[in-house]
C-alpha cells in the first residue's frame, strides 16, 4: 500500500481510468435508480387511476395491489444485488487497478 503522501490526488482525478470509471459507475447508477422510481411510483399511480385492477383477488384475502406493494421489497433487493455483484466484478477491480498504480501516476504539484 502506498503513503497518502506518495499520491498526487489531483494526477489521479485527471487520470482517463478514473474519468472512465465514475463516467461508468454514475452512468450505471442513474440507470438503477430512474428504472427504481419507475417501478416505485407505479404503486400510487395505479391505486389512484387504476384501482380495479389492484382490487383482483389472487388467493383468499390477498389481492394484485398487495402483491405489487410487498414485489416493491423484492425489486429494492434485486437492485441492492445488482449493484452489489457489478460494483465487487468490475468498479471495484477497476478501482483497485487504480490504486495499484496510484505511485506512478504523476502530476504537477
Amino acid at each position: 500500500m502506498t503513503k497518502n503522501n506518495d499520491i498526487h490526488w489531483q494526477a489521479i482525478e485527471k487520470d482517463p481510468r478514473f474519468q472512465a470509471l465514475q463516467r461508468d459507475k454514475n452512468r450505471f447508477l442513474w440507470r438503477m435508480m430512474l428504472v427504481a422510481l419507475i417501478y416505485f411510483f407505479c404503486l400510487p399511480i395505479a391505486t389512484a387511476y387504476f384501482q380495479p385492477v389492484l382490487t383482483i383477488k389472487i388467493w383468499g384475502v390477498i389481492n394484485l395491489g398487495l402483491l405489487f406493494a410487498l414485489s416493491q421489497f423484492i425489486v429494492a433487493w434485486c437492485i441492492a444485488a445488482v449493484y452489489a455483484k457489478r460494483a465487487n466484478t468490475e468498479f471495484d477491480a477497476r478501482a483497485k487497478a487504480l490504486i495499484d498504480d496510484a505511485h506512478n501516476i504523476k502530476g504537477l504539484i
